[in-house]
């Protein structure tokens, strides 16, 4: 969507306060021991106290409140009470939602406890990469060259990036154009960022893989080549200037 008044900016705030505040207080619960499906029902209750309601679950049907994927898992994971968290699990949370006609989406991946099975690094990578992408995201530049400075500076830190996953317009719906906000440069692709339209820009940073395959359950996604892929995301206000980062409370940058 993009923004014309006052009131759509206060709505776009409150529902990107509400999937700030549950991501952010889900990566703090999460912890060794519990299942994701406990972690899932700690956020839809934070969720529920907005009124907001989860964006997957409403628009797709998703089989869960929010999106959790571990370890090899690389997106759209089904919260289980057969999946316990473990001790070094790379952990990704994509937290989505609607509350009165806006949509807000945010996501970000962590290390439960100890870096034991060294996943930092990556981890640093994509938030890094997400940092300098929304640092230099204004109206005006081409959606493309953002794309080219994901995939560059994931190559610098010996990594790939995923190449049919991306960001995309939201507002009035989860899914918005402008779509396939790529991690590398389609050089096919004239477009450029509009000021005052709102998109979520997120990372999807491999050690192996670059493509996501669709398993059997027809929701969680995988490396292509296997390994492990870090996400991060934020939903933003495209400026003339540093865009307003309306999901910034939920510190997955710090």
């Amino acid at each position: 969507m993009s923004i014309t008044n006052e009131a759509e900016l206060i709505g776009m705030q409150r529902v990107s306060e509400a999937v700030a505040y549950t991501l952010r207080e889900m990566m703090n619960y999460a912890e060794a021991g519990m299942t994701t499906k406990d972690l899932d029902e700690f956020g839809e209750k934070i969720l529920s106290g907005f009124g907001a309601k989860s964006a997957p679950h409403l628009t797709y049907g998703f089989p869960g409140w929010t999106c959790i994927s571990v370890d090899n898992e690389f997106c759209h994971g089904i919260p289980s009470d057969h999946r316990v968290l473990k001790e070094g699990d790379l952990i990704n949370i994509d937290v989505s939602a609607e509350l009165e006609g806006f949509w807000a989406d945010n996501g970000g991946s962590f290390v439960i406890g100890k870096d034991i099975n060294q996943h930092q690094k990556l981890v640093e990578a994509s938030k890094d990469i997400l940092k300098k992408a929304i640092n230099t995201i204004k109206g005006g530049v081409k959606i493309a060259d953002i794309g080219f400075i994901m995939e560059t500076e994931a190559k610098k830190r010996g990594f790939k990036v995923i190449k049919n996953l991306g960001g995309h317009g939201v507002g009035r719906s989860l899914h918005e154009q402008p779509d396939e906000l790529m991690n590398y440069r389609n050089r096919f692709d004239t477009r450029r960022f509009k000021k005052n339209s709102v998109v979520a820009i997120e990372t999807f940073i491999s050690t192996d893989s670059n493509i996501a395959v669709e398993l059997n359950d027809g929701w969680t996604m995988v490396g292509n080549k296997g390994g492990y892929m870090a996400q991060h995301e934020h939903t933003i206000v495209v400026t003339d200037g540093k865009p307003i980062i309306l999901t910034e409370m939920n510190n997955i940058l710090n």
